[in-house]
């Protein structure tokens, strides 16, 4: 599969069915504070559940159709982030990230994010990258408002997670809107 060395701390590889206890135990450490804003932690109870995650995004990669790649910080596998899906028609595709509790406000999302734009742009030649985020969950809005991508809008009772209805927040960044190097951003940045 694929790795990418960001800084000298911080790298993305693809997650492989190797990483599925490593990846269970981040999610069950970190489960209240991921759980705040997505629902995949309650589904995730056992090893297996990381692995079948794992199996389903090889799946996706090997259709064309997305996948999840593992953060590792200082060694230690610090989070996930993905590419949600990818529409060939419209040349756009959505990217997710999360973190574990350890990890938050480092600014690692942030530089796996800027890191995600370049394969997105240039070896995929997509023409749009989204990222839609919990309206309350303040901290992830601040990565695509760091890294330029534009507002785009509300929608409203996008999911109903611990009780409530969240509204979501989209952001977006088309490809001529699309920055590189002009900007940099550090890990320890929040």
């Amino acid at each position: 599969m694929f790795k990418v060395q960001i800084d000298s701390k911080t790298y993305i590889q693809t997650l492989e069915k190797r990483h599925a206890h490593e990846l269970y135990q981040l999610i069950n450490g970190s489960r209240v504070s991921i759980g705040e804003w997505l629902a995949f932690p309650t589904k995730t109870k056992h090893v297996e559940d990381s692995e079948k995650f794992i199996e389903n995004s090889l799946k996706r990669f090997t259709n064309g159709n997305g996948y999840w790649a593992g953060i590792w910080h200082e060694g230690k596998l610090a989070g996930s982030i993905g590419f949600l899906y990818i529409d060939w028609t419209a040349k756009k595709t959505e990217i997710g990230y999360w973190l574990g509790a350890a990890a938050v406000g480092r600014g690692i999302a942030t530089i796996a994010v800027k890191q995600f734009n370049e394969p997105a742009f240039n070896e995929l030649n997509l023409k749009k990258i989204e990222i839609n985020v919990a309206s309350h969950n303040t901290k992830s809005r601040a990565i695509p408002e760091r890294l330029g991508f534009q507002h785009e809008g509300t929608i409203r009772n996008y999911e109903y997670l611990n009780g409530e209805y969240l509204d979501r927040e989209v952001y977006g960044m088309l490809r001529e809107e699309w920055r590189t190097g002009n900007e940099s951003v550090a890990c320890n940045e929040v």
